[in-house]
Order: C-alpha cells, then sequence, then structure tokens
C-alpha cells in the first residue's frame, strides 16, 4: 500500500476510533481487544495506531511480564482479571493468557496438563466476561517464515528496536512449525465462546487499517468505516488452515 493512502485511510479510521470511544465513555462500556501472533507479527504496531489519538485516560496498552512466583502458585487467568477495563475504558492485550496456548507450550514453560487445561477452560472464562457486560474482541496476527525472518533480523540491525530482542527470538525461527501446530490448535478450539479474527500481516500497513475496520465494525457499528478488507482480516474457520490463509 502506497504510504499517502495508507496515511490518509488511517485518519479516517483513526476519527471513527475517536468517535467510538466518546460513544463508549457516554454509555461506560468496557472493550477488551487481545492482540496475539508470532514474534514480530506487528501486534506493538497495530496498538500504537489504535491508541495514538485515544484518551489516554479511558484507554491502556497492557503488555504482562515473566510471571512472578506468586503468579505461578495462583488461579492461571488470576493475573489479567486487575487490568480489565472498567466502565468507558479500552484496554488493549499485547498478548494475553494465550501464551499458555502458545509460547508456553511450544518453549516447554507449562506441563501438558496445564496446557488441557487451559484449553479446557478458557472458552468458560471468556464466557463470563462477556455476559458479564464486557465486550471482547480476539485478533491473531499471522506473518510467513519469511516475513519473520526479515523482522527479526531488522530488530538486531536497527537501534531504535533493540528493545524488542527477546531471548526466544532464535527459537521463534527454529521452532517456527511448532509454533504453527499450536497457532492451529488454539485457533479451532478456543473460538466458541469469541471468535478469533484472523489477520495476513505480512502487509503491516494493510493489516492496521484492517484492523481498526473491523473493531470499529464489531465494538460500535454506528461509528463503522466500512468493512475490513476481507483479503487481509476473516473470522476463523478451520479451512483457513488449509487454503494458504494462514502462513505455514
Amino acid at each position: 500500500m502506497e504510504k499517502d493512502s495508507y496515511k490518509a485511510e488511517l485518519r479516517r479510521l483513526q476519527i471513527g476510533l475517536a468517535a467510538m470511544q466518546r460513544r463508549l465513555i457516554a454509555e461506560k462500556r468496557r472493550l477488551l481487544v487481545i492482540f496475539e501472533g508470532r514474534d514480530a507479527s506487528g501486534k506493538d504496531g497495530v496498538i500504537k495506531r489504535i491508541a495514538a489519538h485515544q484518551s489516554p485516560r479511558e484507554t491502556r496498552a497492557v503488555a504482562l511480564g515473566v510471571p512472578t512466583e506468586r503468579d505461578r502458585e495462583s488461579w492461571y487467568f488470576q493475573r489479567w482479571i486487575p487490568w480489565l477495563p472498567a466502565g468507558g475504558e479500552i484496554v488493549l492485550f499485547n498478548r494475553s493468557w494465550y501464551n499458555r496456548a502458545g509460547v508456553e507450550t511450544v518453549m516447554g514453560y507449562c506441563m501438558p496438563d496445564q496446557h488441557a487445561a487451559f484449553m479446557d477452560q478458557v472458552e468458560a472464562f471468556e464466557r463470563l466476561l462477556v455476559e458479564g457486560g464486557l465486550k471482547l474482541l480476539k485478533y491473531y496476527l499471522d506473518i510467513s517464515r519469511d516475513e519473520q525472518a526479515a523482522r527479526l533480523e531488522d530488530r538486531r540491525i536497527n537501534p531504535l528496536k533493540h528493545w524488542k530482542i527477546s531471548p526466544v527470538d532464535d527459537a521463534a525461527l527454529e521452532k517456527f512449525d511448532d509454533y504453527t501446530r499450536a497457532r492451529d490448535a488454539m485457533l479451532a478450539r478456543t473460538g466458541g465462546a469469541v471468535p478469533w479474527k484472523v489477520v495476513r500481516a505480512d502487509d503491516k500497513r494493510a493489516a492496521r487499517l484492517a484492523v481498526i475496520a473491523d473493531m470499529l465494525e464489531e465494538a460500535d457499528p454506528d461509528t463503522a468505516c466500512g468493512p475490513p478488507d476481507p483479503a487481509v482480516l476473516r473470522r476463523y474457520a478451520p479451512e483457513l488452515s488449509q487454503n494458504g490463509f494462514l502462513a505455514r
């Protein structure tokens, strides 16, 4: 996408986000948006564009660090509960409880029985949140093997991105196929209460625009600015793992 076209469309959508937030605040609605994806899939960039012109008092981006010893001795979902939005707030999770379905499983940070318990429980947990009045959206940003390799290399050579370097970066490429299998299992089994939206994110600009357009449609149709590009964003269905929409 050409830069000028992207900037014009982004501005149009961000104006829609500002209108949406005014309505959410006035009506005391709660919005939680979860972003998942491989390392370097563009989660930071999407969140930055969403939050850029939102009220800082009612908007929070949350990226929790390594679990503490207390976290590890508590109910798995407990550490995220204090970060859930109150009335009039928007919270953007840069990774979430789905760590257990992805990096924790692939890297061996959790036991198989812990992973199995999570997969059995997460839909019930999310159903409770939704039935309690929370609007929950879930996006999986999907990138190809080559694109991930290029972005991880850019982190190493660009001094402005060194803060993004992680000890698991090398494993992200070495275990690409393991992450693919974990992704497929997660998407297939955890979308019953709240459906997943899958975003083809090799093109960062197109991915950002598609996510914001979908957010507006889902969270507040009255401020929607048109549907997302179906070539970029779709609701998860099993055939997406087979027809080339999802990277393999």
